[in-house]
């Protein structure tokens, strides 16, 4: 699923693409809130994106924090959300660093090959954490890549 040149690895659009269909089709099959994902690359830019009907005007921004986040600190949402608790003030500071684009909380999946590269990032917001990570890792799992919650 994943091409890799000499200095990066990809994660192709097609890939991409098909996690946020799974990640979206979990989120039916669970009858939760309206649900949006982001996935972005190894780079944290995004590859594809969709947000559903009825999903909040500040979901975009909470689902691209989520997958940028994890990436930026490579940890999974799980693990940032007991490092911010732990660590309030770091936590505080890396909000103010990254202008705000870090959203330390459950829903932000790092996605990994078979050897344990990170190709990229998922990031889901619409419900309890706890249930867009679910999403996330149905739409990573669906891939046949490798999710890391944390």
């Amino acid at each position: 699923m994943s091409q890799m040149s000499p200095d990066r690895v990809l994660l192709p659009l097609k890939t991409a693409a098909l996690i946020v269909e799974a990640a979206l089709a979990q989120a039916r099959q669970l009858k939760l809130q309206p649900m949006t994902v982001a996935v972005l690359d190894a780079g944290g830019h995004l590859l594809a994106f969709q947000r559903e009907d009825g999903s909040g005007i500040l979901r975009p921004q909470i689902a691209t924090g989520k997958a940028w986040g994890v990436l930026g600190m490579g940890a999974g949402g799980r693990t940032m959300a007991e490092r911010a608790e732990s660590h309030p003030v770091f936590y505080g500071a890396l909000f103010a660093a990254s202008e705000g684009r870090v959203f330390p909380v459950r829903g932000g999946v790092l996605v990994r090959d078979g050897d344990g590269r990170v190709l990229g990032s998922v990031g889901v917001s619409g419900d309890l954490p706890d249930r867009d990570e679910q999403c996330a890792i149905a739409g990573i799992e669906a891939a046949r890549l490798l999710a890391d919650a944390g």
